[in-house]
């Protein structure tokens, strides 16, 4: 079997842009690992021919908005930046079911997207599509795991023309590829192009956001620490999701009656499969008081997920 070659991979991907897209093109930027490696390779293939579009939704990471964009204009990538929060939030009102999330999610990226190609007088849609992602989706005589919001979520009709460079490779190759291209996100744990939407359970509202993506900052920054003074390795991917079942606390001596956070962290190479990692007790214990501490009007109670890929998926929804 031919042992993958970032270096020759680079070099096809961007021929391989060059003679796909005829004329201007889009990028659909998210700021994570898959999507930032074609913003890279877009702009060395077609330079100005590409715009990269970062649109934020009101559903992503702590300060991610100004993360990306500080990335971005390092990199030199040509890029533009669209709040589109408001229109997610109405879009999702009322929305519980998970795969009802991620297609409502779908189908609003584009709409965003094919309007902004419409001033950039664009006729494609670069993404960051992976192989995990069009597998999970279904198709043929694949079960439908969950509909990624960039594959099964796509609506029927699309006035533009998609090409996806990455279609083939695993999170694995994609990192040796951000190293060949000198990038500096080449470690940082997966994140789900839906966002936070699919770490709320039930239906998504901005309350429910905010407290996660509290939660999230939370266990992202202990785990990092942890690792980082050599108490843990570190995860492949770890975050909070926040569940819809409330259940009863007590803060002092009053009764108080809060929502449930769980965290999950995992081992993984491609994310096809994956392990529940062994957090040492004392950093499980900092998380859950941190985030029932800073968080003590929301969250009343924290667990741990230990469940493996199969039978569960990595992110919950």
């Amino acid at each position: 079997m031919e042992m993958f070659n970032p270096e020759k991979f680079v070099q096809d991907a961007i021929e391989g842009i060059r003679n796909a897209v005829k004329g201007k093109c889009i990028v659909a930027c998210s700021g994570g690992v898959d999507s930032t490696v074609v913003a890279v390779l877009a702009s060395r293939a077609v330079g100005e021919n590409a715009i990269t579009v970062f649109i934020d939704t009101g559903l992503l990471r702590k300060n991610e908005p100004r993360t990306v964009c500080e990335k971005l204009a390092e990199m030199g990538v040509h890029y533009k930046v669209i709040d589109a929060s408001d229109e997610f939030f109405k879009a999702l009102k009322g929305v519980e079911d998970a795969e009802k999330k991620r297609k409502v999610i779908g189908a609003k990226f584009i709409e965003t997207f094919e309007r902004v190609a419409k001033e950039f007088n664009a006729e494609y849609l670069l993404q960051g599509t992976i192989a995990p992602d069009w597998i999970e989706s279904g198709g043929s005589i694949r079960d439908t795991i969950k509909s990624h919001h960039n594959v099964g979520g796509l609506p029927e009709k699309m006035s533009l023309k998609i090409y996806e460079p990455l279609r083939d490779l695993y999170k694995d190759e994609v990192r040796r590829v951000a190293e060949v291209l000198g990038l500096p996100t080449t470690k940082r744990a997966p994140f789900p192009g839906p966002g936070l939407a699919v770490r709320v359970m039930g239906e998504v509202t901005r309350e429910k956001v905010s407290i996660v993506r509290e939660a999230c900052a939370i266990v992202e920054d202990e785990i990092e620490r942890a690792a980082k003074s050599g108490v843990m390795p570190l995860p492949w991917q770890y975050f909070a999701v926040l569940l819809n079942q409330k259940s009863v606390g007590v803060h002092g001596d009053l009764r108080s009656y809060g929502y449930t956070i769980a965290v999950r962290a995992v081992e993984s190479v491609d994310g096809m499969t994956a392990s529940y990692s062994k957090i040492p007790h004392e950093v499980l214990e900092r998380i859950s008081t941190k985030i029932t501490n800073i968080l003590k009007d929301s969250v009343t109670r924290v667990v741990y997920d230990i469940s493996n890929k199969p039978p569960a998926t990595i992110e919950w929804e």
